[in-house]
């Protein structure tokens, strides 16, 4: 169960991250703004976030029943950070009962749901894809972090 632990510990302590982020837009509509060369505000990314880890974390290795509506995730708009906030919490308990439900055994079976780009040949275990999901997570919660500075007026 160390693994299980690990990765779980990991998910939720960079879900309060992104939590943090969201928490930290000083006015409401900033969460929304797109500045000039950036391609998603921070509630897209943090509708990204929770849709992608609802879906292969919750749905394909939890089996919640969860339905990924992913073309709502880069089109919904302004959501209030108080719900943005609500959805990453409710993220981060389905991720952490999933990953506690799981056996060491379960990490290292095939993870048969991959996403599309990944070359239909590849073999990948839910290990390894579990921890190809933290990459993709800290990636946005770093692209969160920064476009929360460029609205801000933080950076220059």
């Amino acid at each position: 169960m160390m693994q299980t632990s690990d990765i779980s510990a990991i998910f939720k302590r960079e879900l309060n991250k992104l939590k943090e982020e969201v928490a930290s837009y000083k006015a409401e509509p900033d969460v929304w703004k797109i500045p000039p060369g950036v391609l998603n505000s921070g509630g897209t990314l943090c509708l990204h976030i929770c849709g992608n880890l609802n879906h292969f974390v919750g749905a394909v290795l939890g089996k919640t029943g969860y339905i990924r509506n992913r073309e709502k995730e880069f089109s919904a708009r302004n959501i209030p950070k108080a719900a943005l906030i609500i959805e990453i919490e409710q993220t981060a308990a389905v991720v952490g009962k999933t990953l506690n439900s799981l056996t060491d055994e379960d990490l290292h079976r095939d993870y048969t749901a991959l996403p599309p780009q990944v070359a239909a040949n590849e073999k990948w275990t839910a290990f390894y894809f579990l921890i190809h999901l933290i990459a993709h997570l800290d990636y946005h919660i770093g692209q969160v972090n920064y476009h929360r500075r460029i609205v801000s007026g933080i950076v220059k």
